[in-house]
């Protein structure tokens, strides 16, 4: 089959498209055929080796398809099953051997061209928005990267949950599409005097917790946008990787609090992962939540789909299709 594969790491120009054999799922796998891939920034993290992978290595956690083989052991599901995952290294191929456990049913109501969008990007805005800070209507938060990947499905559900988003972008072409999918306030981060605009829109409050994917660019005025016992929920880097800081910033600035989820200490075993992928089924298929892939390349042009990345041009998911 083909795979992309990178044998040192470095900019979307390591990553090649070779013919590989795989093997046949091993006992508690089941082997998936990919009908679409999702691409997500966590990709270019370990491309560019700031996640440090054994080398050489495949690329790519997220993928939906159809089971074509099953490992020794497998009770939970057949042949034939559409099924979706986010997690397993190795999706940038046209098929992979995946731990059953970690496997999601997808139902009629979900295609795989949403759940491979979604599971990921989705997953992550339901435990970040429910678990990690849970939003209670009524308040206000700031999110950055709003019109991202996890942005665009994370701002339209917070604002489902009752919550008034003050939404981040890095272009001003942008702004329009942040505010049509959740977000209440748009500014914007090359030209707004962002961090005044949230005390004028919090009455000189502050918001209560800040969702920050950009790192470091952002670190220091998102610490500045927080109420008193704010909780700053860093989840990515896609600015690089958030600078040293002393613990006493954060009693000066208000007694904060800080954070750095993961998604996969949040879908430990199967029933946090099945809970987590039914909430967001559920609010795609009300219609609450809707899935946007604006950007579509084939598996042999991933390394195009990381440049597309990195430029910020994009919006929305990102998928490759086999």
């Amino acid at each position: 089959m083909k795979a992309i594969r990178f044998e040192k790491t470095g900019g979307p120009e390591v990553l090649q498209v070779e013919n590989i054999e795989l093997p046949k799922p091993g006992e508690g796998q089941a082997r998936v055929r990919h009908t679409v891939i999702g691409v997500n920034f966590i990709d270019t993290y370990h491309r560019s080796g700031l996640y440090k992978l054994p080398l050489p290595s495949g690329l790519g956690t997220e993928a939906a398809g159809v089971v074509e083989a099953l490992g020794e052991g497998v009770k939970s599901l057949k042949k034939g099953d559409r099924v979706a995952y986010a997690g397993t290294l190795g999706a940038y191929a046209e098929a992979n051997n995946v731990a059953a456990d970690r496997l999601v049913k997808l139902p009629e109501s979900v295609s795989d061209d949403v759940a491979a969008a979604a599971m990921l990007k989705g997953m992550t805005a339901q435990y970040l928005l429910k678990r990690t800070f849970p939003v209670k209507s009524g308040q206000t938060i700031l999110w950055h990267a709003a019109a991202g990947g996890v942005g665009l499905v994370a701002c339209q559900w917070a604002k489902h949950l009752g919550v008034t988003v003050i939404g981040t972008v890095g272009s001003q072409v942008k702004v329009d599409l942040a505010k049509a999918n959740g977000c209440a306030h748009v500014l914007n981060l090359s030209q707004d005097q962002w961090m005044r605009r949230v005390r004028e829109l919090t009455n000189g409050e502050g918001v209560p917790v800040v969702y920050d994917s950009i790192g470091k660019e952002t670190w220091g005025g998102s610490l500045d946008c927080l109420a008193v016992r704010g909780m700053m929920v860093s989840f990515g880097n896609a600015s690089g990787a958030v600078p040293p800081f002393e613990p006493g910033i954060l009693s000066a600035k208000g007694s904060l609090y800080v954070t750095r989820p993961t998604l996969a200490n949040y879908t430990r075993n199967v029933k946090e992962l099945q809970e987590t992928a039914d909430d967001l089924f559920a609010v795609i298929g009300s219609g609450a939540v809707k899935i946007q892939i604006n950007q579509r390349f084939k598996l042999s042009e991933a390394a195009k789909a990381h440049e597309a990345l990195h430029s910020r041009d994009t919006t929305g998911a990102t998928v490759l299709i086999p």
